[in-house]
């Protein structure tokens, strides 16, 4: 008798979800190409807090990492080299003087709003040149269920 289990085959889910991972980096990569992201000089996750100071407003960095689902020690990376060119700077919470408020300078409000910006305008391009008019609904469908797929809730799941 064996009693090596069978490797197991991957399911039409996994397929799927693969499938859906590799589109999903590759229109990841086409919009920082298309947006002007990769310009910048900073990372991914830098431009994401960046992008998070300028939403929340003056914020800590506490909250930034919460906002960023990260660990204080990356916050302060990104925030040290969004510090260094200049487009964050802190400044004692008034509230709680052992506390730094995180604010962003206005150009980064502006570097973000591009950003933004030419992700839609490319997507916007997109949808127009690539979708046929019966299709729009297919679109809609497809964004629904990215939503909701976002918002799913496995606790105990994982990786």
């Amino acid at each position: 008798m064996n009693s090596n289990p069978r490797p197991q085959q991957p399911t039409a889910s996994a397929a799927t979800a693969q499938r859906l991972q590799d589109a999903m980096k590759r229109l990841r990569a086409r919009l920082r190409a298309e947006s002007g992201q990769n310009a910048t000089g900073l990372t991914a996750s830098q431009l994401g807090v960046l992008a998070s100071v300028v939403r929340e407003g003056p914020v800590t960095a506490a909250r930034l990492a919460a906002l960023e689902h990260v660990t204080a020690q990356a916050i302060a990376q990104s925030l040290t080299v969004l510090k260094a060119v200049g487009l964050v700077h802190g400044e004692p919470d008034p509230q709680d003087g052992r506390k730094k408020l995180i604010s962003a300078d206005p150009s980064a409000t502006v570097l973000i709003d591009r950003l933004l910006t030419g992700r839609a305008s490319f997507l916007a391009r997109a949808i127009d040149q690539v979708v046929a008019p019966d299709e729009g609904e297919d679109v809609e469908k497809a964004i629904e269920l990215l939503e909701r797929l976002a918002e799913a809730d496995l606790s105990g799941g994982g990786i």
